[in-house]
Formats: structure tokens, C-alpha cells, sequence
């Protein structure tokens, strides 16, 4: 494949003149940590202006789409609603409710308030979030862990409160019904911080898949769910995949057919991109903001 590079006014208008609608990535497409990137807000603009349709695809499930948003609104980026936004927790919560989850049961959430918000939001009974600093003092303390014949899944998200507690008790939920579902939000082992790495929601069910000898159902880029999620809301006729990263996002709007822009402002570099047995994808460009120049 081909991997083009986009660098003239003239090249974004053949490329945007493709496709009706653009799946966007966020972190490093839109945004690095709390600051936007350069020519975003207009090229976003300009892409509406061209009757554009924009929907924000995200692996990170801290936050609801709701939250997500407000997030979008406070770097100025407005036009959004909720339902625009795919994350990991929503689309979570969506295979949940596809495949019939009893709305009896409860899941034990490893993770944050926005896997919380997005399962409650389609009617499912969430907890987990109670035992957030709860102190790990001895082994004493795991004779209170017991077996719950109401719970019904784990489900793995970005945990940044993570403690030895929540895994005992997603542990022993997982190994004392087989027929518990394991789910996990997202597969990405390491965030980029600043140049560095650090640990992120496939680091954080690792220790249960080593423990209980189970593997979990991933949902986020990019697996199949999360496709299916957003191509039974939006379709994915004359669609391009936006993203920073070639192992997730690229490779997630391959498995969906669709073409793929990589954008050089996050993950990946140039270099890495045409290193050996690189993922392809089929354009690239410096950052999303050139695209304010589009004639």
C-alpha cells in the first residue's frame, strides 16, 4: 500500500472530496494533553463548511461521552454532541446491551466514572467504584472478598486508583463463575506522556488475565465491537479513519474497510512509519490543522 503524503491545499481538497464522513481519533489528532493542536478548530470548521460529517472515535474510557463534549467545547471545538462521540466505555456498554446482558446482574467495574456513567446510561447496575482507596492491610482482609451471585461481568478500563482490592475482588468474581463475562474497554498497554510511556488499561487487566488464566473480550480500537458499534449508529459508507497511532487507530479503519489518514502530531513518527513491516496507511500529513487550508 501506498502510503502518500498530503502537503498542498490542493492534495486535502482531493482527499476530503472522497468521503462523507471522517472518524477521528482525539488525543494526538485533536489535542496533546490539555492543549490543542495548532489549526484544529478551523480545520474542523472547514470540514463542516464542506458538509463533512465528524465523528470522534476514542479509546480512552475515563470519560462519558457527555464528559467528552464539555472537553471539546473547553478547547473551543463546539458543534459536537454525544452522539458524535464513540469511546471505549460507550461502545463497552453497547456490546453489553447487543448481546442481551441481563439488566439483573451487575458489573464490577475496574476502571473510572466514565465506564460507570456510559453502563448506567443504558441501564445497567455498575459498582466498583466504592472501593477506590480501600487499604490493603494484610491477607485478613481477603476473607471479606467473597463470591457475588449478582455479578455478572468485570469490566477493565484506564484505572489511575487501581489497588489490590478491586483486583481480589474482579479475581474472585471471574474464577468463581466461568460464565462471569470478562470485558476490557480498550488494548493499549502504554500512553505516551511528554515522550515518555506509561502503563494504560492493557497493563491494568494483565494482572487478572495472568491470575485467572482468562483472557478478556477487548472492545476498543482496533477490535471488531467497537466497528460494529459505529456501523450500526453511522455506517462507514465513503468513510476515512483519522489517527496518530498505526497499531490501533490505522489498523482499525483497515479491518473496517475504510482508507486511513495517519496525522505526525502524536504517536508515530515519519521514521517509524516507514520502518519494517510498518503498518500502511493510505495517506499521511504533518497534523489535521492543515487541513484549515483546504481551497
Amino acid at each position: 500500500m501506498t502510503r502518500q503524503l498530503l502537503a498542498t491545499p490542493d492534495q486535502y481538497r482531493a482527499l476530503v472530496d472522497q468521503f462523507d464522513t471522517f472518524l477521528l481519533d482525539m488525543d494526538g489528532v485533536l489535542w496533546q494533553g490539555s492543549k490543542l493542536i495548532p489549526g484544529v478548530d478551523r480545520a474542523l470548521a472547514r470540514l463542516r463548511a464542506l458538509g463533512k460529517r465528524l465523528i470522534f472515535v476514542t479509546n480512552n474510557s475515563t470519560k462519558s461521552r457527555a464528559s467528552y463534549v464539555h472537553k471539546l467545547e473547553s478547547l473551543g471545538l463546539y458543534g459536537a454532541a454525544p452522539d458524535d462521540i464513540v469511546g471505549a466505555a460507550y461502545a463497552t456498554a453497547c456490546y453489553l446491551t447487543s448481546i442481551g446482558f441481563p439488566k439483573d446482574k451487575w458489573v464490577y467495574v475496574v476502571g473510572q466514572q466514565g465506564v460507570v456513567d456510559e453502563l448506567t446510561a443504558q441501564g445497567f447496575q455498575a459498582c466498583g467504584l466504592e472501593d477506590t482507596g480501600v487499604p490493603f492491610t494484610g491477607m485478613d482482609d481477603l476473607a471479606a472478598i467473597q463470591p457475588d451471585p449478582r455479578i455478572g461481568a468485570v469490566v477493565c478500563g484506564f484505572d489511575g486508583h487501581l489497588n489490590y482490592t478491586k483486583l481480589a475482588k474482579a479475581h474472585t468474581y471471574l474464577m468463581s463463575n466461568p460464565d462471569t463475562l470478562f470485558l476490557a474497554t480498550n488494548p493499549d498497554v502504554c500512553d505516551p506522556v511528554h515522550g515518555r510511556t506509561f502503563p494504560a488499561c492493557g497493563a491494568m487487566y494483565s494482572p487478572l488475565v495472568a491470575s485467572t488464566g482468562r483472557s478478556p473480550r477487548v472492545v476498543g480500537k482496533p477490535n471488531a465491537t467497537m466497528l460494529d458499534v459505529i456501523v450500526r449508529v453511522h455506517g462507514l459508507d465513503r468513510t476515512c479513519m483519522v489517527g496518530d497511532r498505526l497499531d490501533t487507530d490505522v489498523r482499525f479503519g483497515l479491518n473496517g474497510g475504510c482508507q486511513t489518514l495517519l496525522v505526525l502530531s502524536g504517536v508515530t513518527t515519519e521514521e517509524a512509519l516507514f520502518s519494517q513491516n510498518a503498518i500502511a496507511p493510505h495517506y499521511y500529513m504533518a497534523s489535521l490543522g492543515e487541513l484549515q487550508y483546504i481551497p
